[in-house]
């Protein structure tokens, strides 16, 4: 059935207008014709031995005002009822924020991370739905960059969309709140500073802001530390890859730090202030781990499974924390890893190479807006296509055009998969 045969559940319009703008259907069709020559293609089961593969989700900076458009344009039958089912959820129009912006708007901390988790919950339903595309069967293990933890459990079985998407809103909120509450009691400008250098200066540079900084984690704090003001603390927020780590919290804290690394480490690393309303991973987000750790113990607010616990252990997939840089173990590892996330380091380049080394995984598919999880994955793995690791590769959906070749190139290397010694 062609794409523009499909009946509309109500007008368009209902979830926003902008996207409806079309030059002309004979566009649209063009555009779509590879999407609606494949979409009843239930891709078949894998046979046989196939690449253990990671599917994996972005964190915020990805937003984009807009970034519903291609997903209702290709799939308005499948889309228009899950974001309405979003818009319920949370209570207002989020879509006509993410449709319409202003970017001002969408960026906000509640308004962003709670758009970029459902759109990435919509493209992994679109996929299940429109080209039966079954996680437990394509995929082994899931993982999130931040934010994106949440659309991995989601994802992996071992948290319910709604109260996922709760829990993000909530987290939103408290972090926004955390860091409106710093800069009213002790003032100062807060954010975050990513720092790319060359892969031999990082280990020498993530030491001299250790020995800066006096604590290496929020778990691993001197009680020296404790005592100290949000305007004189930062903290490494993220190590993204082999080459990045991002900085939190004071900016005139983060300054005298840089300043301090080229002095004394003989190396002038690139600093590029981020576009973030908030020192995420700082300690200043020590209020929102208490909110998590309380929302991670709630029953579930899904309608049926009321009398059940809000994590669900074990899930359909394993699933990889930020924190640990290794599998949640536990439904309990999951309330303490999943508070613990919103002030501790993003171990990402770690949780990359636990997969890729111990756990072998050969294949990568990012999932959600915009393609900064699938650099930094291919910053590790070297964007190993299928002529340098058999049947290995790193992919990214992110817009409706991509997933035909996506899917084709998963399935063309299902049996492709060798057990390494």
């Amino acid at each position: 059935m062609s794409v523009l045969a499909f009946p509309l559940r109500r007008p368009v319009r209902s979830v926003g207008t902008a996207y409806c703008r079309l030059s002309s259907l004979d566009q649209l069709a063009a555009k779509l014709l590879p999407i609606s020559q494949s979409r009843n293609q239930h891709y078949a089961s894998p046979k046989g031995k196939r690449p253990r593969t990671a599917i994996f989700f972005p964190g915020q900076g990805v937003q984009k005002v807009g970034m519903l458009t291609p997903w209702l344009e290709a799939f308005p039958r499948t889309a228009i009822p899950i974001i309405d089912e979003i818009d319920s959820l949370m209570g207002y129009k989020l879509s006509d924020i993410i449709q319409n912006g202003p970017s001002r708007v969408l960026t906000a901390t509640p308004n962003a991370q709670p758009a970029i988790m459902a759109t990435s919950i919509l493209i992994i339903r679109i996929l299940e739905l429109e080209f039966g595309f079954d996680v437990t069967k394509r995929a082994d293990v899931s993982l999130g960059h931040s934010l994106g933890e949440f659309a991995a459990l989601v994802a992996a079985g071992v948290l319910e969309f709604e109260d996922a998407l709760y829990m993000v809103r909530r987290r939103a909120e408290a972090m926004a709140e955390a860091t409106r509450r710093a800069k009213e009691k002790y003032g100062g400008e807060y954010g975050m500073v990513a720092v790319v250098t060359e892969p031999e200066y990082l280990k020498p540079l993530v030491e001299a802001i250790d020995d800066f900084v006096g604590y290496r984690s929020a778990g691993a704090r001197s009680e020296s530390a404790d005592s100290m003001k949000p305007i004189d603390q930062v903290l490494i927020a993220n190590v993204n890859s082999k080459n990045q780590i991002v900085l939190s919290g004071s900016m005139q804290r983060i300054k005298e730090l840089i300043a301090h690394v080229r002095q004394f480490l003989g190396h002038d690393p690139r600093a590029v202030q981020l576009n973030s309303d908030s020192p995420f991973h700082s300690p200043i987000m020590r209020p929102a781990v208490d909110v998590m750790r309380e929302l991670a113990s709630r029953k579930s607010r899904v309608k049926g499974r009321e009398s059940e616990d809000v994590i669900t252990f074990p899930g359909r997939l394993e699933c990889v924390s930020n924190v640990s840089a290794r599998p949640f173990g536990s439904a309990a590892d999951v309330r303490d890893l999943l508070a613990r996330q919103c002030l501790e380091t993003v171990r990402w380049w770690d949780s990359i190479k636990y997969l890729d080394q111990e756990q072998k995984v050969r294949r990568w598919v990012g999932i959600g807006p915009g393609k900064v999880g699938r650099n930094l994955v291919g910053k590790e793995v070297g964007m190993r296509g299928t002529d340098t690791v058999k049947g290995g590769g790193v992919w990214a959906i992110t817009d409706p055009i991509e997933i035909e070749d996506v899917l084709k190139d998963l399935e063309r290397t299902e049996s492709l998969g060798e057990e390494e010694e």
